[in-house]
């Protein structure tokens, strides 16, 4: 396994601290913001947290299940609860995979996003099930047929296929990273420093509108999580039919219309989060060779 060099991985490593930055910065319906807490939670846990995590996640030469575990405990030990179980769900094999990488562009990333996943083995799911036990997300280690405080009898990847019906961050380890590299960098598109958080509420909305939020389902059963789909569809087609992006009173009406009914569409964020750690790298490297 390749060693990044030093200056790519102080990029990564920035790129991932911006993209959890602007998951607190961007104000998206449902979620802990800078300007509005919720859920019990505060940005500020989230961003102590993503320092945290990061310290663990880009270990040079760490196993995608170690960089899972040291992040997760790194982030109880900076926010004392679960802020971003499922952002380094999704960051561990995309740090991973960096190291591979010779060219950083989109397909390269995903190719060996890929490679990773399937080079996963049975003590990746050892540690990433020891880390899902601490932060306890309720639901997502329930599958009968493999229970996280259980010893695992299968691959990690193989672990994350079982759930994936059910959960959107599962998906991604059983079809390779296909909506973080489709559906969510095409909404995000290049990202530049003035369309930061343009990108990352488009990210969101896209994830939000394209498939029940599997974070509300678990925590609110799945006809809210569906009726959450239906709305961020509605206002995503308003904003595009009146040509203008969303607008601060429309989203904090329904940031706190949400909030007040306990919906926190947190598995949406996570998978925004990702994109936007991708987009920001591989814009940041198109621009540089241009």
């Amino acid at each position: 396994m390749n060693t990044p060099s030093a200056p790519l991985a102080e990029r990564a490593r920035a790129a991932f601290l911006r993209a959890c930055r602007l998951d607190v910065e961007t104000m998206k319906p449902g979620n802990v913001s800078v300007a509005s807490a919720g859920h019990g939670m505060t940005s500020a846990q989230f961003i102590a947290s993503a320092g945290a995590a990061a310290a663990g996640l880009f270990t040079p030469g760490a196993r995608v299940g170690a960089r899972i575990l040291d992040a997760v405990r790194r982030t109880f030990d900076a926010a004392g609860c679960n802020t971003n179980l499922g952002i380094v769900l999704l960051a561990a094999p995309l740090c991973a995979a960096l190291e591979r990488m010779e060219s950083l562009d989109a397909a390269s990333w995903h190719r060996e996003t890929e490679r990773v996943l399937a080079e996963l083995d049975i003590d990746d799911a050892r540690l990433a099930y020891r880390a899902i036990a601490l932060a306890n997300p309720g639901g997502l280690g329930d599958a009968p047929e493999q229970s996280v405080h259980a010893q695992p009898t299968v691959t990690l990847r193989a672990a994350m296929g079982l759930a994936a019906g059910r959960d959107s961050i599962a998906r991604q380890y059983e079809n390779g990273f296909a909506d973080i590299f489709g559906a969510g960098l095409d909404a995000a598109g290049a990202v530049s420093p003035s369309s930061e958080h343009r990108a990352m509420l488009d990210a969101f909305l896209a994830f939000l509108c394209g498939w029940p939020d599997s974070h509300i389902v678990r925590k609110l059963g799945a006809a809210v999580a569906q009726s959450v789909t239906r709305d961020a569809a509605k206002h995503r087609a308003e904003w595009r039919a009146a040509g203008r992006p969303a607008q601060s009173p429309e989203l904090d009406a329904w940031d706190a219309a949400l909030k007040a009914r306990g919906i926190n569409p947190g598995t949406s964020a996570d998978l925004a989060v990702a994109t936007l750690f991708v987009a920001l790298m591989t814009s940041a490297a198109s621009t540089s060779n241009a």
